[in-house]
Parts: C-alpha cells; structure tokens; sequence
C-alpha cells in the first residue's frame, strides 16, 4: 500500500511541476513585454519634453529617406511609363538602318556615315527571303511644318510608310476616319493620318472626327486628312502624337528617295526573334558583300527596342547610386546626431539613472530604455521621411506627367533602415548609460 501511495504521490508532483512552469515562462514574457513597454513610454515621454531638440534630431534621418523614397517612386513610375510605351512592338519587332538609333561619339557617327544606304530593294529581299519574318515594312521620317488655314504646327515629324501593315507594326490605332487603301499608296495620293497633336494645334482641339476630309500642307503640298490616330501620349518630355502618317510614296515625291531607309520586321512570337534576325542578318550580309565570319563592320546596324531599354536602365542605375550616395551620407550625418543627443540625454539623466538603478534597475532595463529611445527617434523621421518622400515624389509626377507608383516595399524599407541607424547610433550611450554606477550616479547633480 505505501508503495502504492508512492506511485500515486510522483505524478501529482510531476502535474504540478508541469502546470507551475508554464505559468513561470508565461509570467516572465508578460513582464518582459510590460517593461519594454514602460521603456517605450519614459522614452517617448523625454522626447516630447524635449521638442525642438527632438525636431532637430529627426532632420538628417528625413532628407535621407525623403530622398530614398521619393526617387524610388519616380523611377517606379518611370519604370512603368517606358514599359508600357515600349511594349507597343515588345520583344517581336527589330529593325534595320544604316546608322543606330543611339551614337556615342563623332567617331562613331563618321563610320557609320560611311554605309551604304539600307534601300527599298533590301527591304523586299528580306521580305522574299526570310522564312520566320511574318512582316517586312520600311519606314522614312521628316521634321517639317505643317499649316491648315493661317495656323501651323512646327517640328511635326513626318513618317513615310509603306505597306500600311506598319500601322501595326508602329503599335498605332485609328481613333477616327481609315488608313489608306492599297491602291491609293501605291499610286502616291496625298493623303496622311494626324496624330493627336494635329488636332490640338491646327484645329483648336476639335475632335476627331471634323479634322477628317480636311486639308492640311505639308512641306508646301496639300494632303488629305482621312484619319486621326489615337493618343499615345508622351516619353521624356517629347510627344508621340505630334505625328502624321503618309505613303512611302508621297512621301518620295515630296521628299525624294535619296535618303536611307529603316526597315522593320515583326515576327509572330518572341521565340522566333533570334532565328529571324539570324536569316534577316545572313540576308543583309550576302547583299553587302560580307562573309558571316568578316570581323569588320557589318554595313548595317540591326537592333530591337533592348536598346533604348538598356540605356535607360543604365542610366537610372546611375541615378539610383547616386541617391544612394546622398542618403547614405545623410543617415550617417542624422545617427551621429542622434549619438550625440543621447550622450547628452545620458549626461542629463544621470541622476535619474541612478535613481532607477538603486531601485532595483538592472543593466538590462537602462540599456533597453535608450536603445527605444534611439529607435523611437529615428524610425520617427523615417515615417515622416517616408510621407515627405511621397509627398514630393506627387508633385514632381504632376509636374512631368509621370504616372506616380507608390511602393509599400520602399515604405518599409526607409523606416527599417532608419530604425537599424538607431540601433547603431543609440548602443553607446545605452552601454555607457547602463554601466554607470548606482552610487556616482545619485551624487551627480
């Protein structure tokens, strides 16, 4: 019986040893979480005693957020503006032009003036010899005037085109009226499609519709208007609607054929691009009398719309280094501010630290106490960062009709690394506040 007693005695200690502690932990992650709380109020309490100290303190921690956030923003919404403007032809169209599109010095320009000019005959021939090409269309552009009655509109950049299945490869839609017909640009009628800007600067902005069957001169010839195209809008400052559309054809007799041609070849699916350009760049080659392994110039620039891409992403990279740079050297100008306060607030609390500390305060608790001080001020000119950021990043959108795209990463991330700024620059006065001695520390006055 009394071992029997004893088997039933060891489980009810061992029942009562398993409900005490969890009861222990829970107790001891409640006072924990309790005391960093107190620690967040004392904190936030000194600062609001301390106002313009305060103010000053967040200043470096906010231009280098503000900075952070409000170019992120730009270029986000930049991002999606060259995207989108560029996804008219995507990844299946590429062209072919004596020079390209991008010359990065004189040197350059010299050489490939040296070409021979991409002609009409070459645009057939790859449009007879190219097995993946699905269409083959040549385009000629011109900057001119052109008037309607005593109005003008300056800088309008004429574009010769022919088949009018480059209305499909350009990405353009008719908003009102037609293209032309076959017949008619075979035959070189004068007769054009507007871009929108025509309408706005010829017509006072009436709508598309009255422009249609009106004529308007271009380079001193008049031209039918039977069609305006649909907006689309602007890139880097310059308008994509300040456009008017005519046949290759007309556009010889008024501007003759000397001039080289671009030609464009639009293939069904991104998979077929290489194996195009390869056919259209053997094709090329054999016309300008160069074997496939002459390490000279080619004679011919082929290119797709990764160009324009590549340079506008190597030069907001730039942009993103360089306002990394600058908020960098911010937030480092703001953290050794911040250190600086807190040694002081240290040095004028000393007294109050000792209090705490004779009290019953441990290391831990001081320490903890002006490490969320520190955090508290930084991750507060973070979020305020963040919304200057925003806010700045609004107006100059409004001001250059960039589409403004707001990131909650880039949010988060301005007020985390204002935060871990506050770790760093807040751990030496927290250490030296902590291991001040109970005693000296009453003593000061």
């Amino acid at each position: 019986m009394q071992r029997g007693g004893e088997q039933q005695a060891k489980p009810q200690r061992y029942s009562f040893a398993r409900a005490v502690i969890p009861q222990r932990i829970t107790a001891n992650h409640v006072f924990r979480v309790a005391a960093i709380w107190e620690a967040f109020r004392v904190a936030t309490a000194s600062l609001r005693a301390n106002m313009l100290r305060t103010a000053l303190t967040l200043m470096g921690i906010v231009v280098g957020v503000t900075a952070v956030i409000a170019v992120v923003t730009i270029i986000k919404g930049l991002d999606k503006t060259v995207a989108q403007t560029f996804s008219s032809q995507g990844s299946t169209v590429f062209t072919i032009s004596k020079n390209p599109q991008i010359i990065k010095s004189r040197e350059e320009f010299i050489k490939f003036n040296r070409r021979k000019d991409v002609t009409h005959e070459d645009a057939e021939a790859i449009g007879r010899l190219c097995t993946a090409c699905w269409r083959v269309g040549i385009a000629a552009n011109a900057i001119e005037t052109v008037k309607y009655a005593d109005q003008k509109a300056e800088n309008v950049r004429v574009r010769g085109v022919d088949p009018i299945t480059m209305f499909d490869i350009d990405g353009v839609t008719i908003d009102a009226g037609r293209i032309w017909t076959d017949s008619e640009g075979g035959s070189g009628r004068e007769v054009c499609v507007a871009g929108p800007d025509i309408l706005k600067n010829l017509f006072g902005g009436a709508p598309a519709d009255r422009a249609v069957g009106q004529e308007i001169r271009i380079a001193g010839r008049p031209y039918l208007v039977i069609g305006v195209l649909e907006p689309l809008g602007s890139i880097f400052g310059f308008s994509r609607d300040n456009v008017v559309y005519i046949p290759y054809s007309s556009y010889q007799k008024a501007f003759g054929g000397r001039r080289s041609l671009v030609t464009f070849i639009q293939v069904p699916t991104a998979e077929q691009l290489e194996t195009a350009e390869d056919q259209v760049r053997t094709i090329m080659r054999n016309r300008r009398g160069h074997s496939l392994d002459d390490p000279d110039d080619e004679g011919f620039s082929l290119e797709t719309q990764d160009v324009f891409l590549n340079l506008y992403g190597s030069a907001t990279s730039n942009i993103y280094i360089v306002t990394i740079g600058v908020a960098a050297v911010s937030l480092v100008v703001g953290g050794i501010v911040v250190m600086n306060i807190m040694l002081v607030s240290v040095t004028e609390r000393t007294k109050e630290i000792g209090i705490r500390k004779a009290i019953g305060a441990r290391r831990q608790d001081i320490l903890t106490q002006f490490l969320i001080e520190a955090v508290t001020v930084t991750a507060l000119g973070g979020a305020i960062g963040v919304g200057t950021g925003f806010g700045l990043a609004y107006i100059i959108s409004a001001l250059i009709g960039f589409p403004l795209l707001i990131s909650v990463a880039s949010a988060v991330l301005g007020v985390g690394v204002s935060s871990v700024v506050g770790i760093i620059s807040g751990l030496w006065p927290a250490w030296r506040a902590a291991k001040l001695d109970p005693i000296e520390a009453l003593r000061a006055e």
